[in-house]
């Protein structure tokens, strides 16, 4: 039987021009690539020309997280098999599609150059000079993110107990067939150990030597294994390149106050609470604390983005250190943070560190006096009728903020204003609700500084579409 061909009706071209509009074009417009072209082309002119479509790899990159794609083979499948797709990642017709190899080349490139974090860092700048965000309102927090090769399950440890013990049969096999090798005279520089002493009374030169010898092991910790307060002196650079990055194992408590274990990492970020765009973020091992990543966000805020005016540091008990208030300070902004009550209030204050009457009635927060900093506290109506009010009951109280800025801040704790400022707060698990639930952070592949670059791309493809929308309902007001 004789196949019939069918005349064409419309060619490739003309059913392209009527398709449906690209809901990639109205976002990939706000988005410059220009650092990533400028850093990955090459020098000179010389040698093979460029087969490789660097910011069309990037929009692919970039649809998957939106599109929940997590397999670099399934994007190379998709570009195979649909020429829709090709087009919306804008590769051209003599572009060839590029190996799993390309993209894992593209990423390390990526990570080591830091051109990702240069192009959210625009990003943000232009969110800014569009009035989109200010500022002033700005909330820290971290969450999980699991990574792929997740040794602790039952299957996976038993994969790994097996590779270790044909590692150890290889390793006894190659040493009986190696010639001896001779010692060699340079040793490993060895980890610092901590010194450990016995119990009972000593001497005062044995105790000036401890002293000595504590203070000897802690300078020569790295940053992220000092304590928090000794990593105040170091500079943004110099903790983000001590930052861990691989995977490790972390056990913390929940909001349910039940104890949760993964192996990954920790993505830490901090978010514009009014609208909602990610300022900063980095991904980090999954075993480091939460204050010591904030210290880190939090060096360099001012630093990527000196126009922003913050007002308020918020962020929920995780974060309730001294270190962590003094930064937030040294911003000229007031922290917004829960507080953790290690011990019970002290003796005429309640446990919003407020001052209380005799009769155990709270003073109300009155005002606040931002030339020299101070809480103003009324006596309370329930003094009216009390009978030490006119002999030893104080009318009003005034606390300077840098008596203890842990205990006393703008506005004062359990005051109606600082409650409304906390609820703000919520603006950052929102974020992290987006970010796992449509853009792909809930887990991820890359092992390593690579995984940083998933990270990364979570971040921009989140907050390029919401530059986009917040740039399409700012254009619709003027066409009406």
């Amino acid at each position: 039987m004789y196949s019939i061909r069918q005349t064409e009706l419309f060619s490739f071209e003309e059913l392209m021009e009527m398709r449906p509009e690209d809901k990639y074009s109205q976002i990939f417009e706000h988005l410059d690539l220009a650092p990533v072209m400028q850093a990955l082309s090459k020098p000179k002119r010389r040698g093979r020309k460029e087969e490789l479509n660097y910011p069309a790899m990037v929009y692919s990159l970039l649809i998957a997280k939106m599109e929940g794609i997590e397999f670099v083979s399934s994007i190379i499948k998709r570009l195979e098999s649909s020429e829709e797709f090709r087009i919306q990642c804008r590769f051209t017709g003599s572009d060839r599609i590029p190996s799993e190899s390309t993209y894992s080349r593209l990423n390390l490139a990526l990570q080591q150059k830091g051109l990702l974090e240069q192009v959210l860092d625009r990003l943000v700048r232009a969110a800014h000079a569009e009035g989109f965000l200010t500022g002033a309102h700005i909330a820290v927090d971290s969450s999980a993110v699991e990574a792929w090769d997740c040794q602790y399950g039952e299957s996976a440890a038993k994969r790994r107990a097996a590779r270790k013990q044909k590692q150890k049969k290889e390793s006894s096999v190659q040493q009986l067939e190696m010639e001896p090798v001779l010692p060699v005279s340079e040793t490993e520089p060895t980890k610092p150990t901590k010194p450990v002493y016995g119990r009972g009374n000593c001497s005062a030169e044995e105790k000036e030597r401890r002293r000595k010898e504590r203070e000897a092991y802690e300078a020569s910790l790295p940053p992220f294994e000092k304590k928090i307060e000794n990593m105040l002196p170091f500079t943004y650079d110099e903790l983000f390149e001590a930052m861990p990055r691989s995977a490790s194992r972390c056990t913390k408590k929940n909001s349910k106050g039940k104890l949760t274990t993964w192996y990954g990492y920790k993505a830490n970020i901090v978010v514009d609470t009014d609208s909602q765009y990610v300022l900063s973020g980095v991904l980090s091992s999954a075993h480091l604390n939460d204050q010591r990543m904030a210290v880190l966000l939090l060096k360099g805020l001012p630093l990527k983005f000196p126009m922003l005016k913050v007002k308020y540091g918020l962020g929920d008990k995780g974060y309730d250190s001294t270190p962590i208030y003094e930064l937030i300070r040294s911003l000229q902004a007031y922290p917004i943070i829960d507080i953790i009550h290690h011990t019970a209030p002290p003796e005429g204050m309640n446990l919003d560190y407020g001052p209380v009457c005799k009769e155990g009635h709270a003073y109300r927060y009155d005002s606040f006096d931002p030339k020299y900093e101070t809480l103003r506290y009324t006596r309370p109506s329930e003094c009216k009728e009390c009978p030490f009010a006119e002999s030893g009951c104080q009318k009003v109280f005034k606390i300077r903020i840098e008596t203890d800025v842990r205990k006393h801040t703008y506005p004062a704790r359990g005051s109606k204003g600082f409650k409304e400022l906390y609820k703000k707060r919520t603006a950052v698990e929102r974020v992290f609700a987006y970010l796992k639930g449509y853009y792909g952070l809930k887990r991820t592949r890359h092992r390593g500084v690579r995984a940083n670059v998933d990270f990364q791309l979570s971040i921009l493809a989140y907050n390029l579409t919401k530059f986009a929308l917040d740039k399409l309902n700012k254009r619709l007001p003027q066409a009406a």
